[in-house]
């Protein structure tokens, strides 16, 4: 065999064996899902949840593995830190990116956050790992520039669309990512024609709105799905996405009849940095 045959066999099998071995990663993420769904350290009302926000179908369509430096934004109460973490602990790398609680914090943030520490404290063997990426207007590194494999945010969006600072957010994440990295976003899904002062009261954002902020950062949708979509929203609540579960904003007011639509539709896209 000539040199150079032998160094395009080589490449070739080169080739062959990094696919095989990504594709063992995935299959190792698919396991990893399932347990991590199904471990007592989930609240059963946690797991109630999942028929909503599919998690492990979302999961895999971003393309998570087990060896990423993965990034949640903003993870609130912890609800998918409880699948992330343990499945990112042994071989990758779990950041949690948490606004700063101060003195002048409400104190249903200062308690969210003591909560989301307290159940983090509670089981070191799932979430010793998790790293602390601490937030603040002067300061929005989610992650070590270049680092990270992959950002995810969850449902959020409308709160910095609100704020004023959802470009400065989404220039967070394109730093943080590695050349070649994912931005993985699930948000309330508006009506196209939605206008932005609209999309503001109700928590409802427009694909358009998302895909243009991501685009200003730098960022290319790869891809979109319909994995949380609910065709059952009607999005035109007094209360905005909030009327409809979790939330339940007005309580008992109609409350079987926001039950029987379910929480949200939204969308699920893909972005990736070049």
């Amino acid at each position: 065999m000539s040199t150079g045959k032998a160094v395009c066999v080589a490449l070739a099998v080169g080739a062959i064996s990094a696919a095989l071995n990504v594709a063992a990663w995935a299959q190792g993420a698919d396991s990893l899902i399932d347990w991590a769904m199904v471990g007592d350290h989930r609240a059963d009302a946690n797991k109630a949840r999942d028929k909503y926000r599919h998690p492990k179908e979302t999961l895999l369509f971003f393309g998570l593995r087990p060896d990423m430096d993965v990034v949640e934004i903003s993870p609130s109460r912890g609800w998918y830190t409880e699948i992330l973490a343990p499945v990112l602990r042994d071989r990758g790398q779990y950041y949690a990116a948490v606004f700063a609680v101060t003195q002048k914090s409400p104190d249903a943030v200062k308690k969210n956050d003591a909560d989301y520490r307290g159940m983090l404290a509670a089981a070191p063997d799932l979430y010793g790992k998790v790293k602390f990426s601490v937030l603040s207007p002067g300061s929005l590194q989610v992650a070590p520039p270049g680092s990270a494999d992959m950002v995810l945010t969850f449902r959020n969006v409308h709160n910095w669309a609100k704020a004023g600072t959802a470009d400065a957010m989404f220039k967070a994440f394109y730093d943080a990512l590695k050349a070649g990295g994912t931005l993985g976003v699930v948000e309330h899904r508006a009506n196209p024609d939605t206008s932005f002062e609209q999309q503001i009261e109700t928590g409802y954002m427009t694909e358009a709105y998302v895909v243009e902020t991501a685009g200003k950062a730098g960022f290319k949708l790869v891809n979109k799905s319909e994995i949380n979509s609910n065709p059952k929203d009607a999005k035109d609540y007094p209360g905005g996405v909030w009327t409809l579960p979790p939330t339940l904003r007005y309580g008992d007011l109609d409350r079987d009849k926001y039950l029987a639509i379910g929480e949200s539709d939204r969308m699920t896209l893909k972005f990736a940095k070049p």
